[in-house]
């Protein structure tokens, strides 16, 4: 089968063939069973023109109808400034990769410089990297990261009220490196600090993996929670949204070994998706463990301040027997839509964002309990702009009759629990209107 888009001529596949010492490509793929092998043309649609592909997409768009969000377990439906996409669509950002060489990587080593520096602010950690996938994946490195560092353990410690989500990504990246999971279980929706206290009496774990807000909502209450894990000799793992930290007490201000989660909260929309961001941000004392890239400031023959990627050692292009991590070529794109984004914003636009969700989201609360409609799983829980509900009918089954009436109501955590969050972009009008969608679900299910 002669592929049309393929560089390779058929002088170029009989030579690499000859060289492998076979004579076709059927030979050379010997050994992939029969069954699983594609006899038949791929199954494409017939080639159009740029005005009937772009009639296309626009048909595809009139069918998707945009919800008004409130689902969140994660990911959030912020707004993204103009300024956001306009700056990071301009092709010399677009198309820039991989800085490896300094002098004509300025501009992209700049920017990645500048992400590094937020991200560590936001943080309170002084060093960050450029950057992770996505939050499960940036976890998951983090718990890498604990058990290279104490060398002869290998047992980490995860919050049962961690996001599922992470703890799927954890457990993978742990079963194929031979990591042991142990889950520290929650109670009222935190963790149970006592729980940890005699499983870090054992003096042979690694590190502690907690999330605040958790996977209700909840903001944990830390305190001692880095005291406990230092003096058993393991390391602290924080994990937060990105833009939570706008607005919270940071992982540095816990005392955290590192800091590692999804960002995209800064900027980036949801996007069906993705692409997202995993942020990680470490002590100095770990630096070197650290996977991605870092950017450090120095000067040239000049004087002039330029950029450089530093401890190029621990990269896989360098030392790839050696290397840290797998993570080599960063997400640069998103970084970047992150530190336009942070900004933009500020300090204290990224409080006024987080006020408006708070606000957002308690104002809903209370809506909701005043109806009678839905309770507060945990009432006594502080919480930013996400919660976790009570309602006495089925939370899947309200959340695809919302849906059909404009609005993604949230994530469905059980038969009869759901998880709402409110972010900024969610006007009084909105709230009301998901408030009224409760009462009258709730009316036909009783009926």
């Amino acid at each position: 089968m002669i592929h049309r888009y393929f560089p390779h001529t058929q002088a170029d596949i009989d030579a690499m063939l000859a060289r492998c010492g076979v004579n076709s490509l059927d030979e050379l793929n010997a050994d992939v069973p029969e069954d699983l092998r594609l006899k038949h043309p791929y199954n494409l649609p017939a080639e159009m023109s740029e005005h009937e592909v772009r009639e296309y997409f626009s048909k595809l768009e009139k069918e998707c109808e945009p919800l008004v969000c409130f689902a969140g377990a994660g990911f959030y439906d912020h707004y993204t400034p103009s300024v956001v996409t306009a700056l990071a669509s301009r092709s010399e950002f677009v198309t820039a990769y991989t800085p490896y060489q300094p002098e004509i990587s300025q501009g992209t080593l700049q920017y990645i410089f500048e992400y590094q520096t937020m991200m560590a602010e936001l943080t309170g950690l002084p060093v960050s990297n450029a950057s992770m996938y996505d939050g499960t994946t940036a976890v998951a490195e983090a718990m890498m990261m604990t058990v290279a560092a104490a060398r002869k353990r290998n047992r980490v410690l995860v919050s049962a009220t961690i996001l599922p989500a992470y703890r799927s990504v954890i457990d993978t990246y742990a079963h194929f490196h031979g990591i042991e999971i142990e889950t520290i279980p929650e109670k009222d929706g935190s963790t149970d600090f006592a729980a940890l206290d005699l499983l870090l009496a054992s003096g042979d774990v690694a590190g502690v993996i907690i999330a605040t807000p958790n996977c209700h909502g909840i903001l944990e209450n830390l305190t001692g929670v880095a005291d406990k894990c230092h003096a058993a000799k393991a390391l602290l793992v924080i994990s937060s949204p990105a833009s939570a930290l706008g607005a919270i007490r940071n992982p540095g201000e816990w005392g955290a070994d590192i800091a590692a989660g999804e960002a995209q909260s800064l900027g980036m929309p949801l996007s069906f998706g993705g692409p997202y961001l995993g942020y990680m941000c470490c002590t100095k004392a770990l630096m070197r463990k650290l996977p991605g890239r870092i950017v450090g400031a120095t000067e040239d023959a000049r004087g002039r301040r330029v950029f450089v990627l530093t401890l190029q050692a621990r990269e896989q292009h360098i030392r790839r027997d050696k290397a840290t991590s797998n993570i080599c070529s960063n997400q640069g794109l998103m970084a970047l839509y992150a530190a336009i984004y942070l900004s933009t914003v500020g300090s204290e636009g990224l409080k006024e964002v987080n006020r408006a969700g708070c606000d957002g989201a308690h104002y809903l609360a209370a809506r909701l309990e005043a109806e009678g409609v839905a309770k507060q799983r945990y009432p006594s829980a502080p919480y930013l702009n996400e919660m976790e509900l009570e309602v006495e009918f089925d939370a899947q089954a309200f959340i695809n009759y919302a849906a059909e009436a404009g609005v993604l109501a949230g994530v469905a955590t059980s038969p009869s629990t759901l998880l709402v969050a409110v972010t900024e972009k969610r006007s009084r009008a909105e709230i009301d209107r998901l408030v009224e969608l409760f009462v009258s679900f709730s009316k036909a299910s009783k009926s």
